[in-house]
């Protein structure tokens, strides 16, 4: 019986003893998996850029409350400007190419004519007349005031007098608009060119002349665009007009830049339904306008009607691991990157963007990995021999 009760405690020592060693070995896993979940990646630069990696700190996105719109990018007609000559002659130079930037007021081009020199002589000549008629009106006025001179007379050259004067003023208008000084031509400085200047500041979108070739007034010489001003035309459907105001914000991205979200602000709403598709024109002021916006880019729209942001990462900045979700802070450590995963839960994806909640406070202006998630977490499980999965 002594030999019975012997064995029977030896027995039940040993299952404690494995009782204990399997709750070790629990343990063990589950605190490998925590290892796993807080071990830093390392990248060195070339792998960092190897990667391309895309870094940014938290971004507060419009996930709700939207409504989508597209359209393009436009500039008012103010902006644009067809410079045309306002008499004809030769194209003696040219002075930009496609692309240039000009000011108001610059030099495109240079005309040569016999007209433009006839312009000037015929001037001098009326200046002269009316030098001539302004002595003659005053002994003419004289003598009629005395009794001696014809009233007929002296009224027929007050008229001449009136004439030329309206004659010379025409003149000088002329020759503004040409940009010619009247001042210089009374003093015999006869221009043999005259220049073809920008009516506004912008860009040169083109050249439509070449050198020698006649040009008629009014021929569409150059076209100048000034992006400064560009701005988002969006059309909105019949449906959703109630829904949108002056002063929502719109945020867009152009087909030259697809993941790079802009914002812009809505300054006007036309009044007119466009019948195919039967939808408004809505326009926009672009906020921090970067210089690789050109008018006539498609543009994806979405037009804020709530004011309701929330913290949001790209799908590839996050990354599921067993039943938990990470994403990954950056920091720079001497020659390396140094990657930590910060888990967070997961809300809604709209749009390749989904919003996330941080189970504990994390520091303001901290850098995040935008994408290669899935890489950073199979590199930290690697380093974990295959642990966490």
């Amino acid at each position: 019986m002594k030999i019975i009760k012997i064995i029977l405690a030896s027995t039940a020592i040993f299952l404690a003893s494995c009782g204990e060693n399997k709750k070790q070995v629990s343990e063990e896993k589950n605190n490998s998996v925590k290892v796993t979940a807080t071990k830093d990646v390392m990248l060195t630069q070339q792998q960092f850029e190897a990667l391309d990696m895309k870094m940014d700190i938290l971004t507060s996105k419009l996930m709700s409350g939207y409504i989508e719109a597209n359209g393009h990018l436009e500039v008012p007609p103010q902006s644009e400007a067809t410079v045309t000559p306002v008499i004809g002659g030769n194209i003696s130079s040219i002075k930009v190419i496609e692309g240039d930037a000009v000011e108001r007021g610059s030099v495109l081009a240079y005309l040569s004519h016999p007209e433009i020199i006839k312009v000037q002589i015929d001037y001098v000549n009326t200046v002269n007349k009316l030098k001539f008629l302004e002595k003659d009106y005053a002994r003419q006025k004289k003598l009629y005031e005395e009794g001696v001179g014809s009233g007929e007379t002296f009224q027929k050259v007050e008229s001449e007098l009136e004439g030329a004067k309206a004659h010379l003023n025409g003149m000088e208008a002329q020759l503004k608009q040409l940009h010619i000084n009247p001042e210089k031509i009374k003093n015999g400085d006869i221009q043999q060119q005259v220049p073809v200047l920008s009516p506004i500041k912008g860009a040169v979108q083109a050249v439509n002349i070449k050198t020698g070739q006649f040009v008629q007034s009014q021929t569409n010489m150059f076209e100048i665009i000034n992006t400064d001003d560009v701005h988002v035309d969006l059309m909105v459907f019949e449906k959703d007009v109630p829904k949108v105001k002056e002063g929502q914000k719109v945020f867009f991205s152009t087909s030259s830049q697809p993941g790079k979200e802009m914002v812009a602000e809505i300054l006007s709403i036309s009044k007119n339904f466009e019948q195919d598709p039967k939808a408004l024109h809505v326009h926009a002021e672009i906020d921090n306008r970067s210089g690789h916006l050109v008018p006539g880019m498609y543009v994806k729209g979405r037009i804020a009607i709530e004011d309701n942001k929330t913290l949001s990462f790209p799908e590839a900045a996050i990354a599921k691991n067993g039943d938990r979700f990470y994403i990954f802070s950056a920091e720079k450590e001497g020659e390396q990157w140094s990657f930590k995963p910060v888990e967070v839960t997961t809300g809604v994806t709209e749009d390749k963007w989904t919003t996330v909640s941080f189970m504990e406070q994390v520091p303001e202006n901290m850098k995040y990995a935008f994408n290669n998630a899935y890489y950073l977490m199979a590199e930290m499980n690697k380093g974990q021999g295959g642990h966490g999965h």
